[in-house]
């Protein structure tokens, strides 16, 4: 198979392992920059350009492409993605599917539609409403989030009221939009990662926060250690990469004292930590499960929303 791995940076952990594993497999594979990319819409012969430096663009041919599009191209990197699509090549995670997962506010909501657990979330957009938000959750501490955020970036802790209002109006006041949810503490600082390749859960570390930290993101100090599921949480793993419609994604789950709850489901999830802390090969299983999916024909649409 002719693969492409849409990534930025050809440097990067996941992106080399997903290069070693393709061509372990036997396979043609090349790493594309997106933004490096242009496309003739055309009903005739949809087409994506690469243009590789000032001299050098050639039509891109494959069999299937892999999505690693960061969350700051999350826009154009989907519309080049769309332009494959169109032109019915496989992608293991569809491109409506990354831009549910990449929306907080959505995903939660596509997340509750299907009676998944996850901890109350609210939303409002009036300033009066400041108080009914914070009460919503429960009081603080309590979580506020951007609805546009990754690895833990815009994700803040407000361990008071006072903190919270706070918070709250900054974001209002630069205009951003944010989620306030509650804030599990029997979760200790940690979570569940689950890495799913289409109806498996393959793989499964749990993250702790490292000292002073409340966020378990591995790159702000976390550590990670294997853990055994219980079967609810495989299931609701599954579950929720399916509602988001994505064959690849990494779900994050807590441990609260009402059972397991999903917190994101990321649909570019990051090999290093899962396969250092498991000692599992993820990037094979993930183009094993390419090789077998992409038979079935180009994509068609997963999940709702």
């Amino acid at each position: 198979m002719k693969i492409g791995i849409l990534s930025r940076n050809r440097n990067l952990y996941s992106t080399n392992r997903l290069v070693e594993a393709a061509r372990e497999r036997g396979h043609d594979v090349r790493v594309i920059d997106v933004l490096k990319c242009y496309m003739n819409i055309t009903a005739n012969d949809p087409t994506v350009f690469y243009q590789r430096n000032a001299d050098t663009v050639e039509a891109l041919e494959f069999d299937a492409v892999i999505p690693r599009i960061g969350a700051s191209i999350t826009s154009y990197g989907c519309a080049v993605l769309r332009q494959f699509e169109v032109g019915h090549v496989y992608s293991i995670n569809e491109s409506i599917a990354i831009t549910r997962s990449r929306d907080k506010l959505r995903a939660h909501q596509l997340l509750a539609r299907k009676g998944i657990g996850q901890p109350v979330t609210s939303y409002a957009h009036s300033v009066k409403a400041t108080d009914n938000l914070i009460e919503s959750v429960g009081g603080a501490p309590l979580i506020v989030k951007l609805t546009e955020s990754t690895h833990g970036n815009g994700v803040l802790l407000a361990e008071t009221k006072k903190a919270a209002e706070a918070l709250i109006n900054a974001f209002r006041g630069i205009g951003e939009d944010f989620l306030v949810q509650e804030f599990i503490k029997e979760a200790g600082g940690s979570d569940i990662r689950c890495f799913v390749v289409g109806t498996k859960v393959i793989a499964a570390m749990q993250r702790k926060a490292g000292k002073g930290e409340y966020r378990s993101n591995l790159h702000r100090g976390g550590t990670a250690e294997v853990i055994k599921l219980h079967p609810e949480e495989r299931r609701l793993a599954v579950k929720a990469a399916q509602v988001m419609g994505l064959d690849l994604a990494g779900v994050d789950i807590l441990r609260s004292a009402h059972g397991p709850l999903v917190i994101e489901v990321n649909s570019s999830p990051g090999l290093e930590g899962i396969e250092t802390a498991t000692g599992k090969n993820v990037a094979s299983s993930i183009i094993e499960y390419i090789e077998k999916d992409s038979q079935t024909g180009p994509n068609k649409p997963k999940g709702r929303g």
